[in-house]
């Protein structure tokens, strides 16, 4: 038991010290006797309430208030990759009743896809859209994507992007990284410029073509005999204009945006390789997301990615009648020739992936 007196301020009973009692005499001060209890529920009443309140203000502050959200990309302001990604983010926001504020950054803004891809796994950026082989450094079976003349068209990418196959190499993905992949979209088929027409894997023995150096790139040429030069992009122009080398590969986007049509007579629609980009979302921020939520940042990524590849297909369709308009000969070859030596000269295995796999792929329709 201890001692109290009233304090009339109002906040209830005060402890009473032994000064008190000393000063006054313990006989002129009304004192009580009351259990520890009584102090704990009385004593400080007050102060608990205004802390609970507190609380919750904060609370509810806090649901309030968006969580921000950092997608990147390398692409430029002006490309489907960006301008698709931007109505994603207020989609998103916008079904999410204002939880997500996602900030869009384009053009390298954050790093090269390299860093992007780091980033996604260190917390630095939250969502990308990258080249699947970026990721394939980390799931070297995604690369199998990459091999040439593996897809027939767009089409065959796309259905290969809701396959068994694809859900189990993104499931495995997640299992190794924690990140997951919401969408696939088409990039563009890689079609081939030169002084002179080629239609089949022999008539290019021996052609002098400027290619990316990666392995994906290079295998095509170096089955055909030809002779893969890998020079700078930015140089690719002057190396044309000066003959060090006779023909280039790229998609046709690129081969508008850089004028290679300007240094070049024809246009070969090898499609030696039809790319796609997947969007991917790192795991510090999936694994935060309810079920609906991550059931609305996938819906609305594959609606960005299907309205990428709408635009993508329908860009390449002008660019065809666009090269025909500057005089350019667009030729379609023979790409069975092409895919025959390809398996034949440079195996699936010689890339590290397995002839299962392309199997599957080849399969689907």
């Amino acid at each position: 038991m201890i001692g109290l007196v009233f304090d009339t301020l109002g906040y209830g009973f005060m402890p009473m010290s032994a000064g008190l009692r000393r000063r006054y005499g313990a006989s002129k001060i009304p004192s009580f006797s009351v259990s520890e209890s009584f102090v704990m529920q009385h004593l400080f009443r007050r102060p608990v309430r205004a802390l609970a309140l507190g609380l919750m203000c904060w609370v509810a502050f806090s649901a309030m208030a968006a969580q921000k959200l950092k997608w990147a990309h390398v692409y430029e302001t002006s490309e489907a990759f960006h301008t698709e990604s931007v109505w994603a983010a207020e989609e998103i926001k916008k079904r999410s009743n204002g939880k997500f504020d996602i900030q869009v950054f384009p053009a390298s803004s954050l790093g090269k896809e390299t860093d992007l891809n780091q980033g996604l796994t260190l917390g630095t950026v939250d969502i990308i859209i990258s080249g699947a082989s970026f990721a394939a450094r980390t799931y070297p079976r995604f690369g199998i994507a990459y091999y040439p003349f593996i897809f027939r068209d767009s089409d065959h990418l796309l259905a290969f992007s809701k396959s068994t196959l694809f859900q189990e190499m993104t499931q495995e993905f997640r299992r190794k990284t924690g990140i997951q992949v919401t969408a696939y979209a088409y990039y563009g088929a890689r079609q081939t410029t030169g002084q002179k027409v080629f239609n089949t894997c022999a008539d290019i023995k021996g052609l002098k073509i400027r290619v990316p150096d990666a392995p994906a790139y290079i295998t095509t040429w170096q089955a055909c005999g030809a002779n893969p030069t890998p020079i700078a992009f930015a140089e690719v122009y002057l190396a044309l204009q000066n003959g060090t080398v006779d023909a280039q590969e790229n998609p046709l986007t690129a081969i508008e945006a850089k004028k290679f049509y300007e240094v070049q007579k024809t246009i070969m629609l090898t499609s030696h390789v039809v790319e796609g980009l997947i969007t991917m979302v790192g795991p510090h921020v999936w694994n935060t997301l309810s079920p609906a939520e991550q059931q609305i940042f996938t819906e609305v990524m594959q609606e960005a990615s299907a309205r990428i590849t709408t635009k993508i297909k329908k860009r390449e369709a002008e660019l065809i009648e666009f090269f025909k308009s500057k005089g350019l000969k667009v030729v379609n070859v023979d790409r069975k020739s092409f895919q025959d030596t390809v398996l034949k000269n440079k195996p699936v295995a010689s890339l590290g992936q397995t002839r299962a796999d392309y199997d599957r792929i080849q399969a689907v329709k």
